[in-house]
């Protein structure tokens, strides 16, 4: 007889299946108007009903199927009151199909954390760029992250009434990551791909320093790794600590699954085990190829002003 899928396996199933349910969820929020939102820290660091509704079907269904595994989000709320109607039960086949890698067979439920943004740019949400928004399901064992989830509940919004909405992007570390179309930015080009609403001269002093042929201003980390992955940007830079390890998990497991690489700006790997904190204190930069040329051009500076 086949023996069961690996825990692995289950477990980044059911996460394509929940984060196509928080999508869903995404899209009939937006279109039924009222976004009920709170600010929570400030103009910039705000909550709609969808972030609310989308981490309690997300932190549920998967603690429903996985007791023992940690599960992190964003949002604090309360579970008392999911409702049924919030509960997603179903697995991608196809993903079940593939084989574990060897180093996560033996993996146990209580060795998993898993890191939740219901909703990774928010605040472009609020303002109507459909497109920055992303729902991020990030695995971690060993504090690595080793697999993950992007949702686009938008992905194709504007491409016409035919156009199949939303896609789901999945990968795991000695598989890969399917769901996009892996590209390469224009070789010898330096397109800086950075943050929209939380810019500082920290941050375009590091921009500078890099010396770009140009530089995108986008909301969301999950967006700006995809832009990575499908060759529209060469390097993200973030030299500021506003970034949290659920914006991180899920798109640095796709992006190192493709060969990528996401550190903090002095280059250490992110910690992603339950009892780390949940600040990336020290910035981000990433990209799919020529990390090191990027790496070796952040100033001093910028360096000695965002400590661990």
């Amino acid at each position: 007889s086949m023996a069961s899928p690996a825990l692995l396996m289950r477990v980044v199933a059911s996460a394509y299946s929940v984060a196509e349910k928080a999508a869903t969820i995404v899209r009939n929020v937006m279109a039924a108007g009222d976004l009920a939102i709170v600010e929570k820290t400030g103009a910039n660091d705000l909550q709609t009903k969808a972030d609310r509704l989308v981490q309690m079907s997300i932190c549920a269904s998967l603690a429903r199927k996985f007791p023992k595994v940690t599960i992190i989000g964003e949002e604090e709320l309360s579970t008392d009151e999911v409702t049924e109607e919030l509960i997603e039960d179903g697995h991608c086949e196809e993903i079940l199909k593939r084989t574990c890698p060897a180093q996560y067979t033996g993996i146990k439920e209580e060795e998993l954390v898993i890191w939740v943004d219901p909703l990774d740019g928010t605040k472009e949400y609020t303002e109507g760029l459909l497109d920055h928004v992303t729902v991020l399901i990030g695995i971690a064992y060993g504090g690595k992250a080793i697999a993950g989830v992007i949702n686009q509940p938008y992905y194709n919004y504007e491409a016409g009434a035919d156009a199949v909405l939303g896609r789901t992007i999945w990968g795991v570390l000695g598989i890969g990551a399917f769901g996009f179309q892996l590209t390469e930015a224009p070789a010898g080009k330096h397109i800086i791909i950075t943050t929209r609403s939380h810019s500082s001269t920290l941050v375009n002093d590091c921009i500078s320093a890099l010396n770009p042929d140009s530089v995108i201003r986008v909301g969301g980390a999950g967006n700006k790794v995809i832009q990575l992955i499908e060759g529209k940007a060469s390097a993200y830079v973030f030299a500021s600590p506003g970034c949290k390890k659920w914006d991180t998990c899920a798109p640095e497991a796709i992006l190192h699954a493709v060969g990528g690489k996401i550190t903090d700006i002095h280059g250490n790997s992110f910690q992603y085990n339950k009892e780390v904190k949940h600040m990336n204190s020290a910035g981000v930069l990433a990209a799919l190829r020529n990390y090191d040329y990027y790496a070796s051009r952040i100033p001093n500076t910028v360096k000695q002003s965002l400590m661990p």
